[in-house]
C-alpha cells in the first residue's frame, strides 16, 4: 500500500476520501491520485476503490456518470449532507485520537 501501516489507513481511509470529495466531487482514479499526491506513495486502487463501494453504501456520498472521451463513463462520487455530517465527526474523532497518541508518545526518542 505505502510506507504507512494498511491497518491504520485503513481506518483512516473513509475520513481521506471524505475530505477529499468535501473539496470537489470526483472520480475513483483520481482520488487515488490525489491520495498519491498526498503522500500516501503507493496507496493501491484495490483499497481505494472497496472503500468508495463501503461510503456510497453508508450513504455518505452519491454517484453520477460522466460521458468520457476515452472508454465508459466515469463514476463520480459526491459528498451527501450525511457525508458532510460523518465527516466532521471523523475529523473531531481523529483529532481527539491524535492528542491522546501524542501524549503517550511525547518525549520518545527514535
Amino acid at each position: 500500500m505505502s510506507d504507512f501501516d494498511p491497518q491504520m489507513l485503513k481506518g483512516l481511509l473513509t475520513l481521506l476520501l471524505l475530505s477529499l470529495l468535501a473539496e470537489r466531487d470526483d472520480y475513483g482514479y483520481s482520488l487515488v491520485e490525489r491520495l498519491r499526491a498526498g503522500g500516501l506513495g503507493e496507496v493501491a486502487e484495490g483499497t481505494v476503490y472497496p472503500a468508495l463501494a463501503r461510503v456510497e453504501r453508508s450513504g455518505y456520498v452519491a454517484t453520477y456518470h460522466v460521458p468520457s472521451d476515452r472508454g465508459p463513463a466515469r463514476k463520480y462520487y459526491r459528498l451527501s449532507e450525511a457525508g458532510r455530517d460523518e465527516l466532521h465527526a471523523r475529523v473531531d474523532a481523529w483529532h481527539r485520537l491524535a492528542h491522546v497518541v501524542e501524549h503517550f508518545t511525547k518525549g520518545i526518542e527514535l
